[in-house]
């Protein structure tokens, strides 16, 4: 094999590391999507609220670098071009979690709901809504998305520290909460609220979820229950830890650690074409001197 083709394909070999290595996904569980949804009524392009869209999204955006919930009210110059806005990001995120997951939460929500007069998206690590009509400090217990796990049916000790997993989220007071069982086997919850509700409407909401999740997954091995302002789920082997820092980090650290590596073999790779580039030249002079 000539000395241009092995130089060929090492470089070929150092495109592709390149390119796994940008290809490489590297989102976290907090940017998976469970919902979204548009409003059927359409605005105007240009017009006063679609400013007001604009802005109040870009104020969501900015406000969750330091708080992991917020909302807001951008007046227009008619009550019809009023627009209202809520972001909502789950209680174990960093501010930077948080800011990252509402700003990828935004940017989908451009895309699906485009045009539209308002629009919610709910991604694993937050939650996203505007609209014209203002549900601000209102309950809505409306069945978004219901998911239930195999009916493989649980033990009967299982149903019971599935039961008293529920029960302890269910009184919850508006806060992010989580509950694991103690004892044999491993029973893990989450719930959450909206934070424009009060402790009595969270409580309330909650209680509706968890009630739902019971009937309607049984003896699943895992549910999860969203309604419009509080979702509430559970897992038999505590899966739902995949959004703790800690798994987190340890995503990040693999995640880095890939790089580390794919950065080494190309590093590798080049010196590789630059000694056999030099040393074809050598021998190249060496034929052409005798």
């Amino acid at each position: 094999m000539s000395s241009t083709n092995i130089n060929n394909m090492l470089l070929l070999l150092l495109f592709l590391l390149t390119l796994s290595a940008i290809t490489t996904p590297s989102t976290s569980s907090t940017d998976s999507f469970i919902f979204g949804g548009c409003s059927q009524l359409k605005f105007t392009p240009g017009s006063s609220y679609e400013n007001g869209v604009n802005s109040i999204l870009t104020s969501l955006v900015n406000s969750a670098t330091f708080t992991n919930y917020n909302n807001f009210t951008n007046q227009g110059t008619a009550a019809s071009d009023t627009v209202y806005g809520l972001f909502q990001c789950r209680g174990d995120l960093s501010n930077d979690q948080c800011s990252r997951c509402v700003a990828r939460a935004v940017s989908q929500l451009g895309t699906l709901c485009f045009g539209s007069c308002g629009g919610a998206l709910q991604l694993d690590g937050c939650f996203v809504k505007y609209d014209n009509i203002t549900f601000l400090g209102v309950e809505d217990k409306t069945v978004v998305v219901k998911k239930c796990g195999p009916s493989i049916g649980l033990t009967t000790d299982a149903l019971t520290r599935r039961d008293a997993v529920v029960a302890y989220l269910q009184a919850s007071d508006g806060t992010y909460k989580t509950f694991r069982s103690s004892g044999s086997g491993n029973m893990q919850g989450v719930a959450q609220c909206t934070g424009d509700l009060s402790p009595s409407e969270c409580q309330d909401c909650l209680s509706d979820a968890i009630q739902r999740l019971k009937t309607d997954c049984g003896a699943s091995t895992w549910g999860e229950m969203y309604l419009a302002k509080c979702y509430a789920r559970y897992s038999e082997g505590g899966s739902y830890s995949r959004g703790s820092n800690a798994d987190n980090n340890h995503n990040d650290d693999e995640i880095e650690k890939t790089l580390a590596i794919l950065i080494g073999l190309i590093a590798g790779v080049a010196l590789i074409v630059v000694f056999l580039s030099f040393l074809s030249k050598v021998c190249e002079k060496h034929k052409g001197g005798k």
